[in-house]
């Protein structure tokens, strides 16, 4: 009988890549995926912020007490980052692994906690497990690890290490060997370190998969305000028309405040990143701009959380995801608390609900828009559905409900938008 796992990540879309990565090699090497009552119970951390490493630590707990019997394997950043300072030593799990060694991760399970099951070794690869992309024919691909920048506030680069790329050849391989994926969704730690260490770039990736790949759309997890510069415009005006890469651009700022993003060591001022927005919606004015906010920095004033507000009003920011600062051990800020006043949590809180208001004002505004000229594209038709509608991906990776007569997961159709309801875009096939 094979042996049974079951696999979770937190956390962001490098995460979630790594988990599929992990399911895909678990299964090459024998083991079952299952949902109900695993042998081995796999989660792939996050250590952000305190709050992601206290969501582990319950899953963790609540785990042990519906599956008493099922082996518990914590990777990823939390786990190192724990290893690394000798903390929860009493966690009730079975295995730790850190990032260094995650790839190895499927080795050790074998050796530590399983007898070997027979390899199962095919050609072309369908990627097991479960997964909101899987389940829609969209596959996370990591491109690069690690990370150089060590902003402030940042724990990711002391527990990812220095930048790592993949080869280009070795992804667009990768490609070619998936079975139905529609849409490859390109992660990273920092796009701007891809190919730094093996001569390439972000841009010729693209453009490879572009050429060598029949992938019907390529998207971005995260693109980093360094990655987007004058040759990448200029790459991006000419394939815009191909209607292959999608209109989605995930920029993380974190302030609006010059200098917060000084403190933050982020190296660039707010002006430097809203002329690269502002070229992006003069090549595609219907492109989604998202962004990463950070609040309650270390000194931020009422004047600088202003600022920041003012810059997400009043540009071209479609939608912002926000965060609470939460101080980490081993980064520069831990160390900078000494100098620099700390912002209370309370104020905190204050500070991301008028974010997360704002947020919702401008996404509602954008969608307007696409709803005002009954916006027209492709999309993707993922696995959700509601009463006689299915939902679909635009060509700029906006959801919207589309009314069919049959299941239709996993294709590409072109759409027509015909009405707005709350924040939800309706509309027809055509």
């Amino acid at each position: 009988m094979k042996k049974t796992f079951f696999s979770y990540s937190f956390g962001c879309r490098v995460n979630e890549a790594e988990k599929e990565e992990i399911d895909r090699k678990m299964a090459l090497n024998g083991f079952k995926f299952t949902k109900s009552k695993p042998d081995i119970f796999i989660i792939n951390s996050c250590a952000v912020t305190n709050k992601a490493e206290r969501e582990v630590r319950q899953l963790v707990y609540q785990t042990k007490k519906r599956i008493p019997k099922t082996k518990i394997v914590i990777t990823g950043c939390s786990a190192t980052y724990w290893l690394r300072n000798k903390l929860y030593q009493d966690l009730p799990v079975d295995l730790i692994v850190d990032n260094i060694n995650k790839e190895f991760l499927v080795d050790i399970i074998k050796k530590r906690l399983s007898s070997q099951p027979p390899l199962d070794r095919s050609g072309r690869e369908r990627v097991v497990g479960t997964s909101k992309f899987l389940d829609s024919e969209r596959l996370l691909i990591k491109i690069q690890d690690g990370c150089q920048r060590c902003c402030s506030y940042c724990i990711v680069p002391y527990l990812r290490g220095l930048p790592k790329s993949y080869l280009t050849k070795n992804i667009v391989d990768k490609i070619n060997k998936q079975i139905n994926i529609k849409e490859v969704i390109l992660t990273a730690v920092n796009t701007e370190a891809f190919g730094h260490d093996t001569g390439e770039n972000l841009t010729q990736l693209v453009s490879q998969i572009i050429n060598k790949t029949s992938i019907p759309r390529i998207s971005f997890g995260s693109i980093h305000p360094w990655s987007i510069d004058k040759k990448f415009l200029n790459f991006y005006r000419k394939i815009v028309k191909k209607n292959r890469l999608i209109n989605f651009f995930h920029i993380p700022l974190q302030s609006g405040s010059d200098k917060t993003l000084t403190l933050m060591k982020r190296g660039y001022a707010s002006k430097d990143l809203l002329w690269k927005i502002k070229e992006i919606k003069k090549i595609n004015s219907y492109a989604q701009i998202a962004t990463d906010v950070i609040v309650g920095f270390l000194d931020e004033s009422d004047n600088d959380f202003k600022e920041t507000y003012r810059f997400l009003e009043k540009n071209p920011i479609d939608k912002f995801h926000v965060f609470r600062f939460s101080n980490r051990l081993l980064t520069a800020a831990f160390f900078m608390k000494k100098k620099f006043p700390v912002i209370s949590n309370n104020l905190k809180i204050k500070r991301a609900k008028l974010l997360t208001n704002l947020s919702k004002k401008k996404y509602q505004q954008f969608l307007v828009q696409l709803q005002n000229i009954n916006y027209r594209s492709q999309a993707l038709f993922i696995d959700r559905f509601k009463n006689g509608y299915q939902q679909a991906l635009l060509d700029n990776q906006v959801p919207a409900w589309i009314k069919i007569n049959k299941r239709m997961t996993g294709e590409i159709k072109n759409v027509k938008i015909n009405y707005l309801r709350n924040i939800n875009l309706f509309g027809d096939l055509i």
